[in-house]
């Protein structure tokens, strides 16, 4: 069936949201013109995109790429550097052991550890994430806790007040965590939301780790989650260039480098 042809509008919107989150971005004319819409129309399909937090709208246009005030989506997140995360996943890995409680922030690299968790029990992990919920909940030998709380479309998770107050009911041995800006020392993230519930996961944490692929090296975002003092260490991927690992030990950051299968480059 081709473009034109999807004239229905929940077809349409899936057609642009594939379009978007294989590409990055588009703009509003080029989706009229390719389903031969009008502009108008194409712009309610944005607006319905962007509630479902897959995409956001900017003059003319939408992406799903991130930038130093907004995060991308968890579809968008969840097709990128997936090599890069599954090797920061198998180093993370080594660090749990048998009988451990386990907290895992709503990132896909904690999902991709997640992943990694099910043959480990017994094990206790808590986490926001609905991805990392629905994929732990039927393993057996994992007790599993939900942090409840206002259900976030764009991250696929839960957060808000009351899951900020679960959090700080709970302490476990080991927190990993994700963000998406390493710079000067501190580990950022766009939005205060997720902010205040990472800071909550490290303090209910006895010992924490910040899982990073190179690409959030020298990046800044709007609001500093953590100075990278409060992590026993940070995990990357061997694509971190040395600038950005003399940035970390400059900062006395203990760093792990995770080796990608036969080092090869990113997509």
């Amino acid at each position: 069936m081709s473009d034109r042809q999807r004239r229905g509008p929940a077809q349409r919107q899936d057609a642009i949201a594939e379009a978007v989150l294989a590409e990055g971005s588009g703009s509003a004319a080029e989706f009229a013109e390719r389903f031969g819409v009008s502009l108008m129309t194409i712009h309610r399909d944005l607006d319905e995109l962007e509630r479902q937090g897959i995409v956001r709208k900017y003059r003319g246009g939408v992406t799903a790429q991130r930038s130093g005030v907004f995060e991308s989506s968890v579809a968008y997140r969840n097709k990128t550097m997936r090599e890069e995360k599954e090797a920061i996943a198998a180093r993370a890995a080594e660090l749990v052991e048998p009988g451990m409680a386990i907290m895992l922030d709503d990132s896909t690299t904690a999902l991709a550890l997640a992943r990694r968790l099910t043959g480990l029990g017994p094990l206790t992990i808590v986490t926001n994430f609905l991805d990392g919920l629905n994929l732990l909940a039927p393993v057996q030998g994992i007790r599993l806790i939900a942090l409840g709380g206002d259900y976030d479309p764009l991250h696929n998770s839960f957060m808000g007040v009351s899951c900020v107050e679960m959090i700080e009911s709970l302490q476990v041995d080991l927190c990993f965590v994700s963000t998406s800006a390493v710079s000067g020392g501190n580990a950022g993230h766009q939005e205060q939301r997720v902010v205040v519930v990472k800071r909550a996961m490290l303090r209910s944490a006895v010992r924490n780790v910040l899982l990073v692929d190179h690409t959030k090296l020298g990046r800044t975002a709007l609001h500093r989650v953590a100075p990278l003092s409060d992590f026993e260490r940070v995990i990357v991927d061997d694509g971190a260039s040395p600038d950005a690992l003399g940035d970390l030990a400059k900062h006395k950051v203990d760093y792990d480098v995770a080796a990608r299968p036969l080092g090869r480059p990113s997509l």
